[in-house]
Parts: C-alpha cells; sequence; structure tokens
C-alpha cells in the first residue's frame, strides 16, 4: 500500500486501540450472561419435560445451548464491527480536518493522487474536478482562463465536486473517468485495512 494508506491504518490503529477493550469488555460480559440464563433455561426446560424421556430432555438442553453459544458469537462479532466502524470514521473526520486546513502534507498528497490518476488515464488533456476549496486554490493560481499544466499534462478544471478531498479525473471527452477523491480511495481500501484492522484487535 501507499505511504498515505499506511498513515491511514496508523490513524485506525491509534484510535480504535483505546476502544477496543472497552467494547469487547462488554461483549465478553454479554456472552457470559446469555450462556448464564441460557443453562438455566435449560435447566428449567429440561425439569418441565422430564416426564418426556431423558433423550428429548438432552436434545431440548442441547438446541438451548447451541442458540446461546450462537448468540454469544454475534454479539462479539457486532462489537468488532462497531470498533472497526468506529476507527474508520474517526479516520475520515481527520482526513477530512487535514484537507481543510490545505497544508503541505495534504498539498503533496493531492498532486500525487492527481498524478495517479493522470497516469492511469494516459492521456495529455483532462479534465479534473476538485472540492471548491482546491478548485479557488487552482484558480488563483491560473493567470488566465480555467486551464494549466502539470508536468506536460494539460487539465481543465471542471465545476467543484462534494467531497473531502482528492480529485475526479476524466478525458477531454468525458468516455473516461477515474475517481481518486479520499472517499473512493478509503472505499478500494477498505476491506485490506478492515482485515488488517481486526487482526491488530482482535488476533
Amino acid at each position: 500500500m501507499s505511504s498515505g494508506t499506511d498513515k491511514i491504518v496508523s490513524s485506525i490503529m491509534s484510535e480504535a486501540q483505546g476502544k477496543a477493550d472497552v467494547i469487547i469488555q462488554d461483549a465478553n460480559a454479554e456472552v457470559s450472561a446469555i450462556q448464564a440464563k441460557a443453562e438455566k433455561t435449560a435447566e428449567v426446560e429440561a425439569t418441565k419435560i422430564k416426564e418426556n424421556g431423558k433423550k428429548q430432555s438432552e436434545m431440548r438442553y442441547q438446541q438451548i445451548i447451541s442458540e446461546a453459544k450462537m448468540n454469544a458469537r454475534r454479539a462479539k462479532l457486532d462489537a468488532k464491527e462497531d470498533v472497526i466502524e468506529a476507527a474508520f470514521s474517526q479516520a475520515t473526520g481527520e482526513l477530512k480536518e487535514k484537507a481543510a486546513e490545505g497544508g503541505d502534507e495534504y498539498k503533496n498528497s493531492l498532486s500525487k493522487m492527481i498524478k495517479e490518476a493522470a497516469d492511469e488515464l494516459g492521456s495529455d488533456d483532462l479534465i479534473i474536478q476538485l472540492n471548491e476549496a482546491d478548485t479557488n486554490a487552482f484558480k488563483e493560481g491560473i493567470s488566465s482562463g480555467d486551464s494549466f499544466e502539470i508536468e506536460g499534462i494539460k487539465f481543465k478544471l471542471g465545476e467543484p465536486i462534494d467531497v473531502i478531498g482528492g480529485a475526479v479525473l476524466k478525458t477531454s471527452n468525458g468516455d473516461i473517468e477515474v475517481n481518486n477523491t479520499i472517499e473512493a480511495r478509503l472505499e478500494r481500501y477498505k476491506s485490506i485495512l478492515r482485515s488488517e484492522v481486526a487482526d491488530v484487535l482482535f488476533k
């Protein structure tokens, strides 16, 4: 993964680790409660149906215990999912702040995202769409019109788009598009990051 993705992973780990223990402790407590309640219920049920024979009683007991274990597993999975989603939410918020600040780190990342998308399109005449703040920043650097060049590639500024940051690039005829916004990158990496976060938090 890129260094930008590594930073996202690091941010997710840092935020999620503090919340993971508390949520997992709660999940474990819920698991214990579910199992204890299930065992009591199973004992009551077993007593009630004793007259129907030991075999039927045992089957019902095992059914209740099995359901309890399934509910316990579900509770743990839900807790893990909550941690991971909270971590992604936090990382998205941090990235939004960095983009809004418009510091050197974000500017460098934006340049890389634009270059990556341009390389993928393989054209030297492109339309670029950015969020409103970035669009205005680029306009300030253009002497006239709405076109500029980077490393021999001609870009035309399109209408601003509602994104955290990054860019959408299109060929001049609009037929081919590459979405390299922060949101799109997070979504593309999410399955990889989800696995890495889960490995770190729940191994």
